[in-house]
């Protein structure tokens, strides 16, 4: 996900979040990248390059939290409690429950009637929040 973009004439520079369903599929997205950079950059002027620096940031949560599955039961029954079938999707990470979880408190990520999260459309509606 290129999350921002800024450049001059003489420099470019990218951030990008790389994130995964698995350890194995994040651990080859950073590979990818430097893949990518590397054959972008064959070839080029040796005063012009590409650099590509990775900082872990975090991970997905659910190898934490499938390790205490009581706290994914009782979200799940408080849920039946108030009349909703709860709906199970993955998603990949990028939650303050993902820093949350490593930090030793399992935090599943939980629906709260959002749309469009961080962006300028971001939106909840009173129904969905009901």
């Amino acid at each position: 996900h290129l999350s921002s973009i800024k450049g001059s004439v003489e420099r470019a520079e990218m951030h990008y979040i790389l994130r995964d369903f698995e350890r194995e599929g994040f651990e080859a997205r950073k590979r990818k990248m430097v893949d990518i950079a590397r054959e972008v950059g064959k070839g080029l002027p040796r005063d012009c390059y590409i650099e590509v620096s990775i900082e872990d940031n975090y991970y997905n949560m659910r190898e934490q939290v499938a390790e205490h599955p009581h706290v994914i039961a009782l979200a799940q029954q408080a849920m039946r409690d108030c009349d909703i079938e709860p709906v199970m999707k993955p998603i990949r990470g990028g939650t303050d429950g993902a820093q949350l979880s490593f930090r030793g408190l399992p935090c599943p990520n939980l629906f709260t009637g959002g749309y469009n999260y961080h962006g300028k459309h971001e939106f909840v509606t009173l129904e969905g929040m009901e």
